[in-house]
């Protein structure tokens, strides 16, 4: 309970959009710091006297694409996007990022997510929004407040993605963000939340503006970062954002999270007030809280092979960061020279304010990920006020393979505010991951997105994802799809039978394997269809029967009850040895046989699409289906419904044989070739009807039939149903259901004989059950009622897809999903499991509530990281005015520029905004002089 894992991390830095491009810059010693132009510099506003000042220092870490924001994924209007600060939509993109690449889906999350985080002071509000006096002054002052003010970045995040924890601004300057890890993981110790996003955003606009050096100050002279080394004189300001989501670490094991690092312990303070002044550094406060992190996390120093320091790249403030880490290491003796390396990302991507210790977590977190140690940049003498040889600590310069004495790799990373709060956190690599279970030899791959420009944009993500990463499971990308990812409106699915055919469907877009559609606004109920007697064959669902252990365990389940009145198992006879199955085929030709083997195979796929969520509002069964819909729809308890279908079938095999004919006719054109010994046995579609009779009068229809040029076809059974030729079990068929109890039907369900739904008072009475083998099936009738709901679509439960085409042929049906589960018999070549994810993902297309819990229930399955939603940016900037820019101007007495603070003139962090008072710069300019280490 006293660890937290790291399950997922995010951001925008200098020179990297995605915390996979940073890593790659920091394994190639990459800086990402711009240097300017005087014409860009001009362009920002800057006065051509300050710019061009020899002091004046034009570089910086730019983060690209502050300007560009999804609104209408977030729900925000074009005006809201652009009079939000840059900063709250980034930090929301970055949230989203990282919730979905852990794979959760904050819709269906139970537990409750925290949100702590805080940004720097909106400098876009200063120096945009109300220097763009036509729209501030017609904007009402509430919501420039709601979009500007830091305060509200947390809570903004958890109202937009549906996070109900607590939420949190964190505000100590430089050191915010990692305080804000701090917090979420106290946050979680405590069982306020069930995971926590952390982190923090630093941006300032304009973007391409210096600062001017002042000799020691934080500012480099020439915007160059030096962590530790002699020649260092400063930091230089970067844009960036971070999040990382954490959760308690033996429940992301339990969960199957990807865990990327492991907190072991975290501890913030405050320097107090024994030291220089407020902005400056404290030797004693940073060692206190470096020692109380160790010992929070029961670590010995000697276990710590890297630190991330806060490296500023100060003269001064370098040689106290070391001095600490010193005192901390050594509280309890010296350690081997050399053992502990040590570097600051600042020299790669500036210092980000507020962001700068999430930015420090996130390369570490990296580092333990992938076992190497990246260079700190332009170290190449050491600072000689640094007492190197007194500690364990060394500059990592170079790119290496993190090594250890075997021992799991433990770093530790640090962040300083200006003010005095202090934090530090001790991480280890993570644990090995618990491989994953076998699975389904197809997966249903589901993606989704808010507009179909964007769903292409994910398709094709996807699928260079799985080229890239060929050593995926298939079955834990279909898992992480589905229960790791919001469902939107523009849908598509894939059924793939490995990686590799996913990956080979989704880059070609096959039309014949990619299906696409747009969710309806309502999503729709669905209604079970139930096959009658000659749809059964050998083998019918047995990819089901071997793969799904719910199909498999009603199977067992109602054969285990049939097996004493049926003289067999019907496992046995659906599922035959390879040398059995002909003898077993002409067993089930046997209506004794077919008819409870139906049953079964009906009843137990009906409940395994239940355990995957689907369930029906209504249903209706052809002839013997009716008793599957019954069962389910609660008149029939199942053992009773089993012995009542073997019955019948008994019955009826005891029975002259007969025949059955479907025609293609429609019912007024049956009743008139109907001879004696023949019955209209069901009306199935508009111009489709099946005939039934002795096997003389069927051979007469044929006839009949074939000389008019009619389509027809026998159907597989052996006897003449819904004819004359039952009348002889009627009542020792009503004397049988007197036996059993039935109740009022739970789920409505069509009757075949009226083809309307069906009374209570029909349900329950015997009567009605033996009238349901004589008279003529009203299923057309029926599938007509089921379709009078516009909303509702139809699924049929049973082997092959004969009532789906019947319903397709309804005038009703045109435009509707009508989805069989099962192949027919002759298609071979077809997987039941696969046509069962077809059907599924045919539902999931349409709009209907899957139950992913329940279809992964039975396997230990793993998250994985994927892409993650690729978001429409459009420009969203609001511009300063001409008359903003000269009110502005006019209202500042002549200056020079303002110098670096924390790391440029940063708001919140000690330094004012560019374009600050005279006043304000020279109060900032006296601080700087006092906090060279920060």
């Amino acid at each position: 309970m006293d660890k937290i894992a790291i399950i997922s991390i995010a951001g925008r830095f200098p020179g990297a959009q995605t915390v996979g491009e940073l890593w790659s810059n920091l394994c190639a010693g990459v800086e990402s710091i711009a240097f300017f132009s005087e014409e860009e510099v001009a362009a920002t506003g800057v006065d051509p006297a300050v710019y061009r000042d020899e002091r004046y220092v034009k570089a910086g870490g730019l983060l690209q694409g502050v300007e560009l924001f999804d609104a209408a994924f977030f729900g925000y209007s074009a005006r809201e996007a652009q009079l939000m600060d840059p900063q709250h939509r980034l930090f929301l993109e970055c949230a989203w990022e990282a919730i979905e690449r852990a794979g959760y889906d904050t819709s269906k999350y139970p537990g409750r997510i925290g949100v702590y985080a805080g940004a720097t002071m909106s400098s876009y509000f200063i120096n945009n929004v109300l220097r763009n006096q036509e729209l501030s002054s017609s904007t009402d002052s509430f919501q420039l407040m709601t979009g500007a003010a830091t305060t509200f970045l947390p809570t903004r995040t958890s109202y937009k993605l549906n996070l109900r924890g607590p939420s949190l601004a964190v505000t100590t300057a430089c050191s915010t963000s990692l305080v804000a890890v701090h917090v979420a993981c106290q946050s979680l110790l405590n069982l306020e939340c069930d995971m926590a996003l952390a982190g923090g955003a630093g941006v300032l606009v304009p973007q391409k503006q210096g600062y001017l050096y002042v000799e020691g100050g934080i500012g480099s002279p020439d915007g160059h970062c030096r962590a530790f080394d002699a020649g260092a004189l400063g930091t230089v300001a970067g844009n960036g954002v971070g999040a990382v989501l954490l959760k308690r670490l033996e429940d992301a094991v339990a969960d199957g999270d990807v865990i990327h690092a492991v907190v072991l312990g975290s501890a913030i303070n405050n320097d107090g007030s024994a030291k220089v002044s407020y902005t400056a550094p404290s030797v004693s406060g940073q060692a206190a809280v470096i020692a109380e992190a160790m010992a929070v996390a029961d670590v010995e120093p000697r276990t710590i092979s890297y630190v991330e320091a806060h490296g500023t790249g100060t003269a001064v403030g370098d040689p106290i960061e070391i001095s600490a880490l010193n005192e901390a290491f050594l509280a309890q003796g010296p350690l081997e020279r050399r053992t502990c390396a040590i570097g600051s990302v600042k020299t790669n991507i500036g210092h980000l304010g507020d962001a700068a210790g999430v930015a420090g977590l996130i390369k570490t977190v990296l580092s333990l990920e992938h076992g190497r140690l990246p260079p700190s940049l332009h170290f190449e003498r050491p600072n000689p006020r640094i007492d190197f040889d007194g500690g364990p600590f060394y500059v990592s310069t170079t790119l290496r393979a993190w090594t250890t004495d075997g021992a799991p790799r433990r770093a530790g990373v640090s962040s300083f505010g200006i003010g005095g709060t202090n934090a530090h956190v001790v991480l280890e690599e993570a644990p090995p991951a618990a491989p994953s279970g076998p699975s389904r030899r197809h997966q249903l791959f589901v993606l989704s997105a808010k507009t179909d420009a964007a769903l292409d944009a994910a398709t094709g993500r996807l699928a260079q994802h799985l080229e890239r990463h060929p050593t995926l499971s298939a079955a834990d990308v279909a898992y992480t799809l589905q229960r790791g990812r919001q469902a939107f409106e523009h849908r598509q699915v894939v059924v793939s039978h490995g990686l590799q055919d996913a990956a080979r469907a989704l880059k070609e877009r096959d039309p014949a394997r990619l299906f696409r559609s747009v969710k309806a606004e309502r999503s729709p109920a669905v209604r079970f269809l139930f096959p009658g007697q000659g749809a059964q064959h050998v083998n019918m669902a047995r990819d089901l029967y071997m793969t799904e252990p719910v199909f498999r365990e009603e199977v067992r389940r109602c054969a285990e009850i049939l097996e004493p009145q049926l003289g067999l198992s019907l496992v046995d006879l659906l599922y035959p040895a390879d040398d059995q199955v002909e003898t077993m085929s002409r067993k089930l030709d046997e209506t004794q046989l077919a008819q409870p083997a139906i049953f079964v195979v009906e009843y137990a796929l009906a409940r395994l699409w239940e355990s995957w969520g689907v369930r029906p509002d209504a249903m209706i069964g052809h002839s013997l289906g009716e008793f599957v819909a019954a069962c389910l729809g609660g008149v029939l308890p199942l053992e009773q419904a089993l012995r009542l279908v073997a019955t019948r079938g008994q019955l009826m095999q005891r029975l002259p044989r007969g025949a059955m004919l479907a025609v293609a006719l429609p019912q007024g054109d049956i009743e008139a070739l109907l001879g004696p010994g023949c019955a209209l046995a069901a009306v199935n579609g508009p111009s489709h009807c099946v005939i039934s009779g002795t096997a003389e009068a069927i051979r007469a229809c044929e006839a009949t039939l074939s000389a008019k040029e009619v389509k027809h076809s026998r159907l597989r059974v052996s006897h003449a149903f819904h004819s004359s030729m039952m009348d002889s079990i009627l009542e020792p068929f009503i004397a049988a259901v007197r036996e059993v109890r039935l109740r009022p039907p739970e789920v409505p369900y069509i009757s075949n004989l009226t083809g309307t739904w069906i009374e209570a008072s029909e349900a329950t009475s015997p009567e009605y059950w033996a009238q349901h083998l004589r008279r003529t099936v009203r299923f057309a009738d029926g599938v007509e009622r089921l379709l009078e709901d516009r909303g509702a679509l139809l699924l049929e439960v049973g082997p092959g897809a004969t009532l789906s085409a019947l319903s397709r042929q309804q005038p009703a049906a045109k435009e509707r999903a009508v989805v069989s589960s099962l192949r027919h018999a002759r298609a071979e070549q077809r997987s039941d499991v696969a046509s069962m994810l077809e059907a599924l993902g045919q539902l999931w297309l349409a709009g209907v509530e899957i139950d992913w819990a329940g279809f992964s229930a039975r396997e230990r399955r793993r998250r994985v990281e994927l892409p993650t939603y690729p978001f429409e940016r459009k420009r969203h900037w609001i511009e300063p005015t001409s008359a903003g820019l000269a009110a502005a101007r006019a209202a500042e007495p002549e200056a020079p520029a303002p110098a670096m603070a924390s790391p440029g003139p940063r708001p919140g962090g000690g330094a004012g905004v560019r374009g600050a008072t005279q006043r304000d710069r020279t109060n900032h300019r006296r601080d700087l002089r006092e906090c060279p280490g920060r």
